[in-house]
């Protein structure tokens, strides 16, 4: 495997203790693959903060590099501010900037609409401190009016101090490269790392999907179907298919590759294996 490429890992915080010990353990088990680092979710409108930096904290305490999410929507200038002066003062140069999603039952987005607008936050308030990595949509944000609008709102990010992207997750290795082709014809340069998500559930991933406006391919989505409740059946397809996504993505000069981990080892540990990372 190239010396440049980026395999990283990416975590959301537990929220009830035997949420905590299970993630120590995913920990302990995932950080002997030697991510470049972990990401670490945040709660909408800042809800989860403690608990995102928490979390980060743990990750590089066992010597990993940790990157916590920074979510703008719901949020305010001040708040914000007070979110990355604390990363600065615990000596974390590296987060994922995104708009996230409104809290429940919240009726504004705030003093922020858009990431591009974060990152450019960041920058005014931090300079070059953080290496800033932004969300990027393969298959399109589900709340994007068309592809050249999605594309635009990419941009905006990137112009705005981004260093590098991170993909929602695909199984159309197509999209990626055509998103890909789109935004170096657009004068995008910065590395767009494709995310990960192994298959463990077959309801599961349905559901995430949904949620998204991530694809499941037809005959991805009956394979699974026809296994109803064989759940070793669907690990095995699973854990084949996404194999076989990643190295082809490997094989064609992706820059590495971002897993969506959902504080569980084993997947992501037989996948690394296989693809001898």
């Amino acid at each position: 495997m190239s010396v440049n490429r980026l395999f990283s890992l990416e975590f959301f915080p537990p929220r009830t203790p035997q949420a905590v010990e299970k993630l120590r353990a995913a920990r302990r088990q995932l950080v002997q693959l030697k991510p470049a680092f972990c990401s670490v979710t945040f709660g909408a409108g800042g809800s989860n903060r403690e608990g995102t930096l928490a979390t980060a904290l743990e990750f590089r305490a066992d010597g990993v590099e940790a990157v916590p999410h920074v979510s703008c929507i719901g949020g305010t200038r001040e708040s914000l501010r007070g979110v990355l002066t604390q990363y600065v003062e615990h000596g974390i140069r590296h987060v994922v900037a995104l708009r996230g999603d409104l809290p429940s039952g919240a009726g504004e987005s705030g003093e922020f609409r858009y990431a591009n607008e974060l990152v450019a936050f960041i920058r005014e308030e931090t300079g070059d401190h953080f290496h800033v990595d932004v969300a990027a949509y393969p298959e399109y944000h589900p709340q994007a009016k068309s592809p050249q609008e999605d594309l635009a709102a990419f941009k905006r990010k990137v112009g705005a101090g981004a260093n590098s992207a991170i993909t929602q997750y695909f199984y159309n290795a197509d999209a990626y490269w055509h998103f890909v082709d789109a935004a170096r014809a657009a004068g995008v340069e910065i590395p767009i790392v494709p995310g990960i998500m192994p298959i463990g559930s077959a309801s599961g991933l349905a559901r995430f999907s949904d949620a998204c406006g991530a694809e499941i391919p037809r005959w991805i989505r009956r394979k699974l179907e026809s296994y109803g409740d064989d759940a070793a059946s669907i690990r095995a397809f699973g854990l084949d298919v996404v194999t076989d996504l990643c190295a082809g993505l490997l094989a064609r000069g992706a820059p590495g590759l971002h897993f969506y981990t959902l504080n569980v080892a084993s997947l992501t540990t037989t996948i690394w294996q296989r693809l001898g990372i």
